[in-house]
């Protein structure tokens, strides 16, 4: 019997442990999940036949050895800082290792040894990163094999509230970990556009902006996302002269939030001193000049060169930002008090559904003619468990899982989703989930 061992059981998880207890039944698998909240583990199980819950602690070594020695694959859903002990006893047990977070250099470092063990350590393969380079790949290496000249490729990626489900002025909700959307994009963002490279510091991510259009939703804007030059490399793209990846949010979102990042309310470094008894109007004054003249309001308004009435005003009033209230958190950083705040205004209702955009754009030259290729993908959720996001996240990391352990893939050493052996079932596997690109190809 094949047993695979997951560890971590928040929200993203719900997709995978489902799609994997399945397909357990015909594979007779037996599915483990490790969180440091039994009952949460539990939940997920729901008593399945095939599933067992267990404490996990990720400090507990000797629980982590155990528990890895006696799997034939890992899978971490784990914060991407806890990753690096759980890989390592892969290795040493030679056991395969699953993530949906970003190759780090410490992961990197034991392709070498990986190799030797005959196992594979997969790394993003989740939605972004993990459904993109799959989707991605599959369009690169069609156009290379038809000897086609790419000269551009962006791609863009949100996780937002479904149209029907967008009843705040932010025009956003939070579908995943809120501290990460927090701290997104901080950093300096590089990519390549038209040959020139382009490094844009995080104080002015949120005004270099593309605006972006899929059929039948109001428009988004996308901005950069991290590091996009080293994907050069990995999808073979070296002499493509524009090359970026970003996020996409609904159209005015990003000038709102840019709001936060000028005041420096998104700074995670320091803690705000007697934070407990400080009210919010206290909070956000504190990060302007010393003025008795003038409101707070007036002079948020005067330090972003906005009107009084503007609407970021409004959007920063509705989520009470001006209020005489105490925040009654001790020892925290403004990105923690800024956490605060939006988690209870920003939070899915019961009956809310997500939903993730995806769009690549291509332009390419082939048989002489030039050609724009896009590809788009919408995926909305269907409760607040089966969410788009826990979907898209899930579903790749279980799919790939069943087709590693059925011998169906055979790759060793730290790979990421970039393969054939990788794209190709998968993708056609999740299309049957009803994740599946639209494609659109005009003459330019």
């Amino acid at each position: 019997m094949k047993h695979l061992l997951i560890l971590g059981a928040g929200r993203s998880s719900f997709s995978l442990i489902q799609y994997l207890l399945e397909t357990a039944y015909s594979e007779h698998w037996l599915i483990t999940v490790g969180d440091s909240n039994l009952q949460l583990a539990q939940e997920k199980i729901q008593n399945h036949p095939n599933g067992r819950a267990v404490r996990f602690n990720a400090d507990n070594l000797e629980i982590c050895e155990v528990l890895v020695q006696n799997a034939d694959l890992v899978i971490s859903m784990l914060p991407h800082f806890m990753h690096r002990p759980i890989a390592e006893l892969c290795v040493k047990f030679g056991k395969h290792f699953l993530t949906a977070s970003y190759l780090t250099p410490e992961i990197k470092a034991l392709n070498n040894k990986a190799i030797a063990q005959k196992v594979i350590l997969l790394n993003e393969m989740g939605l972004d990163p993990g459904i993109d380079h799959m989707s991605a790949m599959q369009i690169i290496d069609g156009l290379k094999k038809d000897s086609a000249d790419i000269r551009a490729f962006k791609s863009y990626t949100g996780g937002l509230v479904a149209p029907e489900y967008d009843t705040n002025p932010w025009n956003y909700k939070f579908t995943w970990n809120p501290r990460n959307v927090i701290l997104a994009g901080q950093g300096t963002a590089q990519y390549i556009i038209r040959g020139k490279y382009k490094y844009m510091p995080y104080h002015r991510l949120f005004s270099d902006l593309e605006e972006i259009t899929v059929s039948n939703y109001d428009k988004f804007e996308g901005y950069p996302n991290r590091d996009s030059l080293k994907y050069r490399v990995i999808y073979g793209l070296e002499n493509t002269s524009t090359l970026i990846r970003g996020t996409l949010r609904k159209a005015g979102f990003c000038q709102s939030w840019d709001a936060f990042v000028q005041l420096g309310m998104t700074d995670d470094g320091y803690k705000v001193e007697n934070s407990e008894n400080t009210t919010y109007r206290d909070f956000i004054n504190a990060f302007l000049p010393y003025d008795l003249t003038l409101t707070v309001p007036e002079k948020v308004a005067q330090f972003l060169g906005v009107e009084p009435d503007s609407e970021i005003i409004k959007k920063l009033n509705w989520l009470g930002l001006f209020r005489d209230e105490k925040i009654g958190l001790e020892n925290v950083s403004p990105a923690q008090i800024l956490q605060h705040v939006l988690e209870k205004k920003w939070k899915l209702a019961p009956n809310d559904k997500d939903m993730i955009v995806m769009q690549h754009i291509f332009e390419y030259e082939f048989d002489q003619k030039q050609y724009r290729r896009v590809s788009s993908l919408v995926v909305k959720g269907e409760d607040t468990q089966q969410t788009a996001m826990a979907k898209t996240v899930g579903l790749p990391l279980g799919i790939v899982a069943k087709f590693i352990l059925k011998d169906e893939i055979n790759l060793t050493g730290v790979q990421l989703p970039v393969h054939s052996q990788i794209y190709e079932p998968v993708l056609k596997e999740m299309e049957s989930h009803g994740i599946q690109f639209e494609e659109e190809i005009e003459e330019i």
